[in-house]
């Protein structure tokens, strides 16, 4: 594999406890749109992951993930805000 991902390191960017609230709010929504993206593409529901049946337990509201899930979520948003901030831009 060649294939060497070079993400933006963000780091050294610290966000305001005022920005937890935003966090949280852009991890539901990932978590919303990859659950949309799995049941248009036919996954349902089931206890356990099965590729071959496409169901997966993760098809759950954001609030009845386990926090380990969550926490997944969570440093997707976490990143997207720590990039938008080291590539200059303000949030307000």
């Amino acid at each position: 594999m060649t294939y060497k991902p070079k993400p933006v390191k963000t780091n050294n960017i610290k966000l305001p406890k005022s920005l937890d609230c935003l966090v949280e709010k852009i991890a539901q929504n990932v978590h919303d749109n990859w659950a949309k993206a799995r049941i248009d593409e036919g996954w349902t529901y089931g206890p356990a992951r099965n590729d071959e049946k496409k169901e997966t337990p993760c098809l759950v509201p954001y609030e009845e993930l386990s926090e380990s899930e969550k926490e997944y979520d969570r440093k997707t948003a976490l990143e997207t805000i720590k990039l938008i901030i080291k590539l200059g831009y303000t949030i307000e």
